[in-house]
């Protein structure tokens, strides 16, 4: 179930990414004059992909993944080495904070008072998550890395 569950966290980060850049790009396209924006649209598919990497993320992170159980049996010694503080603190805060930040910029656009106003609101939260995202991702050749695209469940 473990390999499972981190091979769809793998994957579904590529859709979380690729809303969140193209949720950032429709916000700086001129709004079509009827209808749902693409910027609304992509909005949508961000938020929503973010949500279930989220639960996939937690699920992880306190009921299947080995490596949180070990840490979190000694944490003092998770803190001293910077892989283990990155898996135990520094994705998990991160990743939060970009899911909070990202659903604060979809009600706040949903108060807004004009459509300028709600497209920056949502351009400025959308932004900050996403760079929360890119920062905490472990990317190939960081000590935390992983690689870009796994291809098996079962590795």
């Amino acid at each position: 179930m473990y390999s499972f569950v981190l091979f769809l966290h793998s994957w579904i980060r590529w859709g979380v990414i690729i809303a969140g850049v193209m949720a950032v790009a429709m916000l700086f396209t001129p709004k079509p004059r009827s209808g749902e924006s693409s910027a609304d649209r992509w909005g949508f598919f961000f938020i929503t992909a973010l949500d279930l990497q989220f639960l996939l993320g937690i699920l992880l992170y306190l009921f299947i993944s080995p490596n949180t159980t070990a840490m979190f049996s000694d944490f003092g010694a998770a803190m001293r080495d910077p892989v283990a503080r990155f898996w135990a603190v520094e994705h998990v805060v991160m990743m939060l904070l970009a899911v909070v930040v990202a659903h604060v910029g979809r009600v706040l656009a949903r108060k807004a008072n004009s459509p300028a106003s709600r497209r920056r609101r949502q351009l400025i939260c959308f932004t900050i998550a996403l760079l929360a995202i890119l920062a905490a991702t472990p990317w190939p050749g960081m000590r935390a890395g992983r690689p870009l695209f796994r291809i098996s469940s079962q590795s």
